[in-house]
């Protein structure tokens, strides 16, 4: 669209529909695209998300399983000890964000659930990747802790790393049964230390005997592996669970650096689509998950 246009098209047409029409658009752009490739350039795992999307929408998750998980479904508790809300994961309470309503806490794990589905390209885990009975978890991006709280019995201590104080204050609620397992650490990691940052590197210096990385940041997982170049480029067992559906290289760039350094690299099976980042671009799939082993 022309960029002079743009700025009347966002004020003129609500964003639900533009959504729809953006995810519309990026339908026909992909099956154009791939369809029009020699059949020995398209992998299986993308031949089953052009299956889906023949007669489907894009979504985030393109595979059947994301159909199974429904918002209405998820039952929402109050606490009245502390004004929080909470759903039940696996027996376990896990809080949300005080001020969210039980529709957005019903979004929320919906959304959670599905990008941890076993069939889920999103998932951190899988049967020959996990942590052990001693392993130490640094859970970088923690948000809601329901990685770590899915793992909270099965490892010797999980480091909470997060900066939003909602988040925090969750943290505490849904951790409090194993506070003397957990420490939460507020801060963003980084390339930098200051106040509100510290690097991975700093952080692997303190004491802590840290041998799984869970990688989850929005985006800014460059950042942290700017900031981890000595425990990256060391010989000591690691296992790293890293987002890389966020930008356009990451897969690449990551699995790069990571191998280069010795690990064992393995995409999550399957792909994503990024499609709410404005710089997607082709062939618009992209890999959710590393899993690296050193």
């Amino acid at each position: 669209m022309n960029k002079y246009l743009f700025p009347f098209y966002r004020i003129l047409v609500p964003k639900p529909l533009r959504t729809i029409i953006l995810k519309k658009n990026l339908r026909r752009k992909i099956l154009v695209h791939f369809s029009s490739l020699p059949g020995n350039e398209v992998n299986d795992e993308q031949r089953d998300i052009l299956k889906y999307l023949e007669n489907n929408p894009v979504t985030t998750f393109p595979y059947l399983f994301s159909h199974n998980y429904s918002p209405e479904k998820i039952e929402v508790f109050s606490d009245h000890s502390n004004g929080m809300k909470y759903v039940i994961q696996e027996g376990k309470k896990l809080y949300f964000k005080k001020r969210w309503s039980k529709k957005r806490i019903q979004r929320a794990y919906s959304d959670l659930s599905r990008e941890q589905d076993p069939e889920s390209p999103h998932r951190y885990l899988s049967d020959s990747f996990y942590p052990e009975m001693d392993n130490e978890i640094a859970d970088i991006g923690a948000a809601e802790g329901n990685f770590s709280l899915s793992v909270i019995e099965k490892v010797k201590k999980i480091y909470l790393i997060e900066n939003d104080h909602e988040w925090i204050e969750a943290l505490k609620a849904t951790f409090a049964p194993w506070k003397e397992k957990v420490d939460i650490i507020r801060k963003y990691v980084s390339d930098t230390d200051d106040k509100k940052n510290i690097r991975l590197d700093t952080l692997m210096k303190s004491g802590k005997e840290i041998t799984f990385l869970k990688i989850d940041v929005d985006g800014f997982e460059q950042k942290v592996l700017n900031g981890a170049r000595e425990t990256i480029s060391g010989k000591t067992p690691l296992k790293i669970a890293l987002c890389t559906y966020h930008k356009h290289n990451d897969e690449k760039d990551f699995s790069l650096l990571l191998e280069n350094n010795g690990f064992a690299v393995t995409p999550a099976k399957g792909y994503m689509i990024h499609y709410y980042d404005k710089k997607i671009r082709k062939p618009w799939l992209r890999r959710g998950l590393l899993r690296a082993v050193r």
